[in-house]
């Protein structure tokens, strides 16, 4: 599947052809469910990957042996290429600015704790530790009493490893996020490949993430999303694997006729086994590592088992069986719980280890002794469970009002971006060099073309799975839906848009794929072909663009206060 085959009808997940004629095989091929007459099931079920092209390469003057090594290279030169770039944006001035931003103030210091005492500890109020912390010589007024937490430890693991390696200071309580950034953009990259079959596409649904400002916002700043996000599109990339796998072994199980195609066959379909499946185990520690970041993981985890469930119902029904759903309740469903649901749970517990070694954590031992009901249970889990029903009570009725809070029906037009730091420094300071008072921001803003070209696209998605049966349009829309719909449930609390950046990475597949449809098919006149690549590569410079003028507030550098208005395109910007 090229970059440019989005746009063909793909041979998908459905109803048995060999049941079908005429002019219902007709209609049924015209949605998806049917593939073209003689087609190889095999290549129904797993795809496989085209060669790559070398005519760019010939053009450039290389060999035509030269020219297929280097387009076979791409599959990972052009993503670890893309990723680079991605990196040299995050890493730039890291440190900068060199203060406590946002939400930094809980989790930088949590990370800490952990990292010194294995559970959160007590710090002072910010006005107090905040600078004792910046300050030189450096004072961290950390006290071993337990503190109560909103949210599980892993994230701040993650932050504590850096600060680990580089010490308490803006540039180390923000490497790793900026380094699962980084990697996140070639996760997303090998990702596109795998689901559009297109090396081409993927790299592009990569390139566009380097450059999405909410990403490079949250890859600057020691905030838990962006680790859910790398957690959560980890787990996405593994079920993909594990989908060609499981269908690769169905595939293998079917008879071969004596033309040397495999066709349906009904008692494949519904009794073949995929065997064990590695790939959605770890999908399973991911997704667990993503719910022991913030909870909003588990509603991830939800979509996901899902999602799958309708993948191998899929993968059944093209193999040929007669009752897929009962074939998926008995053969892959226990696998399909087993390696999610279960692991997932696992790997949350694990994740609360230094809590439960700990004596001083908060409410370690709140059970002890205690008897009742439920004294069966270890008295640390009851414990653990008594701890988490007040942070859920805390997180449902968190009600306080914030000056940049948002309902979620904005975040998508961008309705209402969060400053994660302002300040206003004036001539000949802080880098400001003009007659008037300069700006110095950070804001939490997607960039604009991009998001909003996103909206278009979302819509095609939709048409796409809807009526024409795309898989590759349902799992991106399963994956917007699945860090996006929940969040409806909490409209009277307290939420921001910035939790959007979990699903950051399947906009960007969402528009790399519209823009593959937009590119028009290998077999497209040479003139639509034309009028798509320059319309695919305006589109594409001006999200450029529209990055590297917003990129001052992405990284908080000085510009005059002029300047910085200019980029206020809408009021609720301000």
């Amino acid at each position: 599947m090229t970059s440019s085959s989005v746009t063909r009808s793909p041979v998908l997940d459905g109803t048995r052809p060999a049941t079908a004629s005429g002019g219902r095989r007709d209609r049924l091929r015209l949605f998806g469910y049917a593939g073209s007459p003689g087609t190889d099931v095999r290549e129904r079920l797993v795809p496989s990957f085209p060669e790559p092209g070398t005519r760019v390469w010939v053009l450039m003057g290389l060999g035509p042996v030269t020219a297929y090594r280097v387009a076979k290279a791409m599959g990972w030169l052009g993503p670890v290429l893309v990723a680079v770039l991605a990196g040299a944006i995050r890493f730039w001035h890291l440190g900068r600015p060199r203060a406590v931003i946002f939400d930094e103030t809980y989790y930088a210091k949590d990370a800490w704790s952990l990292l010194r005492l294995g559970y959160e500890g007590t710090w002072p109020d910010p006005k107090i530790a905040n600078p004792q912390i910046l300050a030189d010589p450096q004072v961290i007024p950390l006290s071993d009493t337990g503190s109560f937490v909103a949210h599980p430890p892993t994230g701040k693991w993650v932050i504590a490893l850096g600060e680990w390696m580089f010490g308490l200071d803006p540039f180390g309580w923000r490497f790793m996020t900026a380094a699962l950034g980084t990697l996140s953009v070639l996760m997303l990259c090998r990702t596109g490949r795998r689901l559009f079959r297109s090396t081409a596409l993927g790299c592009l649904a990569g390139a566009l993430m380097a450059v999405d400002g909410l990403h490079v916002v949250m890859s600057r700043s020691a905030l838990l999303d962006l680790v859910v996000m790398f957690f959560v599109l980890a787990a996405f990339g593994c079920l993909l694997i594990d989908r060609d796998s499981a269908r690769a072994r169905l595939a293998a199980a079917l008879p071969v006729g004596e033309d040397g195609r495999a066709r349906p066959d009904g008692h494949t379909g519904d009794r073949a086994g995929t065997g064990v499946r590695p790939w959605r185990l770890a999908a399973g520690v991911f997704l667990g590592l993503a719910a022991s970041t913030k909870w909003s993981g588990l509603y991830v985890l939800v979509f996901f088992m899902v999602l799958t469930v309708l993948w191998d119902v899929g993968s059944r029904r093209v193999a040929g069986a007669r009752r897929p759903y009962r074939a998926v309740l008995r053969k892959d469903l226990g696998w399909s719980v087993l390696s999610l649901a279960p692991v997932a749970v696992v790997t949350y517990l694990a994740s609360w280890t230094g809590w439960f070694l700990s004596d001083d954590g908060y409410g370690r031992h709140w059970a002890d002794g205690r008897g009742g009901t439920w004294s069966w249970i270890p008295a640390p889990l009851r414990s653990l469970w008594h701890y988490e029903y007040g942070v859920y009570q805390f997180n449902v009725g968190l009600h306080t009002p914030h000056k940049y809070e948002s309902n979620p029906w904005s975040w998508l037009v961008l309705g209402r971006p969060v400053l994660f730091h302002y300040q206003s420094p004036k001539p000949g300071q802080d880098g400001c060099r003009t007659a008037a008072d300069c700006s110095q921001a950070v804001l939490a803003l997607g960039t604009p073309l991009l998001w909003w070209s996103a909206c278009c696209a979302l819509v095609y998605l939709l048409y796409r799975w809807a009526l024409r049966r795309d898989w590759r349009a349902g799992a991106v829309l399963c994956g917007v839906g699945a860090g996006y719909l929940p969040w409806f449930l909490y409209q009277d609390r307290t939420i921001f848009s910035f939790y959007a950046v979990v699903f950051v990475p399947y906009l960007c597949l969402a528009v790399a794929m519209t823009l593959g449809a937009l590119l028009g098919p290998p077999g497209a006149p040479e003139k639509r072909r034309v009028g798509g690549a320059v319309a695919v590569g305006a589109l594409v410079l001006l999200i450029a663009w529209n990055f590297v003028y917003f990129f001052p507030l992405y990284t908080g550098q000085t510009i005059p206060y002029a300047d910085w208005r200019a980029r206020m395109w809408l009021d609720t910007w301000i």
